[in-house]
């Protein structure tokens, strides 16, 4: 049985590392940099920078999923480098 997983290699805060998601969190990913002006990268070091105890793969689906709720809610989407919506990604 193969994995539905997609590795690829980020840079975050300049350290290399690897995360791996399901292809639809790549695209939802890949969309929101595009959204916000982010490199991937930037997008998930701005996510590493605020986590606790979770993984930066866990952490990231958690920013994804807060994202796409704050815009079906209709709350500002703009991320900042204090943004509430990685600022919930680090209690998850």
């Amino acid at each position: 049985m193969t994995s539905t997983l997609l590795s690829r290699n980020i840079t975050v805060d300049g350290h290399r590392t690897s995360i791996r998601l399901e292809p639809e969190m790549w695209e939802a990913l890949d969309e929101i940099c595009r959204r916000e002006a982010l490199s991937i990268h930037d997008f998930c070091s701005l996510v590493d920078q605020r986590r606790c105890a979770s993984s930066l793969t866990a952490a990231v689906r958690v920013a994804l999923l807060t994202y796409y709720r704050d815009a079906s809610e209709g709350r500002p989407l703009k991320l900042a480098p204090r943004a509430p919506v990685l600022a919930v990604a680090a209690s998850a």
